[in-house]
């Protein structure tokens, strides 16, 4: 698996700590977030980076802001995208297992890096069930295509 990492200014600790995951888990990664605590623009970050994560480029991408709300809607803009917005356990599951998510947005103002680590390693860790699932997913993806 390889994943792209990226945020704006408000979500440079949680990135790290996410960062910290990827080196413990052995998981390839590049993180092309933002370098500086000045405010900068959620977009210029989430758009190239979802559309790397489409390309193929990459498998997966977490994308961290302080509400994770601006990355998650910069980055659904993007045909082949399913960014989901997680702040719990349950959700970073279950958007695995039935939506496929390819990007994990989250919000440092909102969650704590220890649970946003927590949160990362379980959204990593968890297979796309498929069967049922892979129907809807098909559906957004005919949609897409249109």
């Amino acid at each position: 698996m390889k994943v792209l990492l990226t945020g704006d200014h408000a979500g440079m600790t949680l990135r790290n700590e996410v960062a910290d995951l990827l080196d413990e888990m052995g998981i390839v990664y590049e993180d092309a977030g933002a370098s500086c605590v000045a405010s900068v623009d959620y977009p210029d970050y989430a758009l190239p980076a979802a559309e790397r994560i489409a390309s193929g480029e990459f498998d997966r991408g977490i994308f961290i802001c302080g509400t994770g709300i601006g990355m998650s809607i910069a980055a659904n803009k993007v045909k082949g995208i399913r960014c989901a917005l997680v702040h719990d356990m349950f959700s970073a599951k279950a958007t695995r297992q039935h939506n496929n998510s390819n990007v994990l947005a989250m919000g440092e103002r909102v969650i704590g890096p220890g649970l946003g680590r927590e949160i990362a390693k379980v959204w990593l860790e968890t297979e796309f069930q498929g069967d049922r699932h892979e129907r809807r997913i098909e559906k957004i993806t005919t949609y897409e295509d249109k």
